[in-house]
């Protein structure tokens, strides 16, 4: 039987309470999170706002000092061992960063000096991932001149100057259009899938489905929920959704599906048929079939399996969030 994984990342119970100050009643931002990245894993964490997530990942970044419970990153205690995992650790927060009194492709070579690398060592390195990042051509701008997409991009090569073990990146793609985002998720694949580490938090459903292993849900500082995407999808009981358009009004026998197990609601509405369900197998071709028994054609048909938006929905509601 082999040995489970090396967790980069790993939490018991961790808490965060921010105290009373004046009228303000104390706030418990993180009420007990318990957290395994392995290593090489694309690990995301989800929530709305005011959910947690940043806290936690100021906790686990060392920014933020846990108030209750344990944390350990790369193997190293967040509270007793902060320097040694900052060493070990890259960060990309969501606002650029980057110095302006530095030409961007600066930016790395500094970022590479200040951990160590000679002259020589960290040009070749800045070299390497702007080449890797698409950059090359803008290694001479301003960081606040370039496009958020670039400037994105050249944060992600900084915090990777020194080859850390795991990166944090807190809602890589916030304010970049649909094209750069989905570079930006292929270049992100491509860091995963040599091995590295990451550790995301966002607020865009499909980012978190298209690129991430394992997801935690978190609200009002707990995790909701945890696993692989299907995983969550099969204990939220998101149901996939069949339609099904008929050149006539739909045959009476389709009423009886709401009845079976496993179908939660039939809606019938003109000539359309919606049916949700947990199990979706044969559905489509039953109604197909009901229909043609009737002398009823089908115009079309559709089957929509459950988004992690919809999970997502489930499991925190869909009420507004200041």
């Amino acid at each position: 039987m082999s040995a489970p994984p090396e967790s980069a990342v790993s939490t018991t119970d961790l808490k965060k309470t921010y105290p009373a100050a004046g009228p303000r009643p104390a706030v418990h931002a993180v009420r007990g999170i318990d957290l395994d990245v392995p290593k090489g894993e694309f690990f995301g964490l989800l929530g709305p706002n005011g959910a947690g997530k940043s806290t936690t990942i100021g906790m686990l970044t060392t920014l933020v000092v846990p108030t209750g419970g344990s944390a350990r990153v790369c193997g190293l205690d967040v509270v007793r061992q902060p320097v040694e995992i900052k060493r070990r650790i890259g960060v990309v927060s969501q606002n650029n960063t980057l110095d302006s009194d530095l030409t961007a492709g600066e930016n790395l070579e500094f970022r590479g000096r200040f951990f160590g690398l000679g002259a020589r060592d960290a040009r070749r390195r800045a070299d390497e991932l702007m080449e890797l990042f698409g950059l090359t051509e803008q290694r001479g701008g301003n960081p606040f001149e370039i496009s958020g997409g670039q400037a994105k991009r050249f944060m992600i090569c900084r915090a990777l100057m020194h080859g850390p073990e795991v990166l944090f990146l807190d809602e890589p793609t916030a304010g970049l259009d649909p094209q750069t985002r989905t570079n930006l998720w292929e270049v992100l694949r491509g860091l995963q899938e040599s091995g590295q580490t990451i550790v995301l938090t966002t607020h865009y459903m499909e980012e978190a489905e298209a690129l991430c292993e394992k997801v935690a849900v978190v609200d009002h500082g707990k995790i909701l929920a945890s696993g692989t995407v299907d995983e969550l999808k099969g204990a939220a009981g998101a149901d996939t959704v069949i339609t099904v358009t008929y050149d006539a009004p739909p045959p009476r026998e389709i009423k009886a599906l709401a009845d079976r197990d496993g179908i939660s609601k039939v809606e019938i509405h003109d000539g359309q048929v919606r049916v949700f369900a947990a199990e979706a197998e044969g559905i489509l071709g039953e109604l197909v079939a009901v229909g043609a028994a009737a002398g009823v054609g089908v115009t079309d048909a559709t089957q929509l399996r459950p988004s992690l938006e919809t999970v997502f929905l489930t499991i925190t509601g869909r009420d507004y969030r200041e």
